[in-house]
């Protein structure tokens, strides 16, 4: 679960989005289609230093909170180890002598397709 950082208490907007960086949140407007990139803008300053093991962001307190950092994926499931069956002695297939080459049919022209 998420451990609390600081406490600011910033009040969310749909149309941007809070992001914490170097210990400061910043707020970005949204990417809209057809608009401009818009211009990233401190909005606070937290006091704290950021640690590469955990990641941070904003909460829906709108405090800083931070979760620990999920490094080389999730771990999956281990399957189950399947029993090793004998393959099972078949006699030795006898070889078969290589069969002799008919000779080509002739083919038939093709017909002409009247319109």
């Amino acid at each position: 679960m998420a451990e609390k950082v600081a406490r600011l208490g910033i009040s969310r907007d749909k149309d941007f989005m809070l992001y914490v960086k170097d210990g400061g949140v910043w707020k970005v407007r949204r990417k809209q289609p057809g608009m401009p990139k818009g211009k990233p803008e401190k909005v606070a300053d937290g006091g704290f230093e950021m640690d590469n093991n955990f990641i941070y962001f904003v909460d829906k307190d709108g405090d800083v909170a931070r979760a620990k950092r999920a490094v080389g994926g999730q771990k999956r499931k281990k399957k189950p180890a399947k029993a090793k069956r004998k393959a099972a002695k078949r006699p030795a297939k006898k070889k078969a002598k290589p069969a002799k080459k008919k000779a080509a049919a002739k083919k038939k022209p093709a017909k002409k397709k009247r319109r």
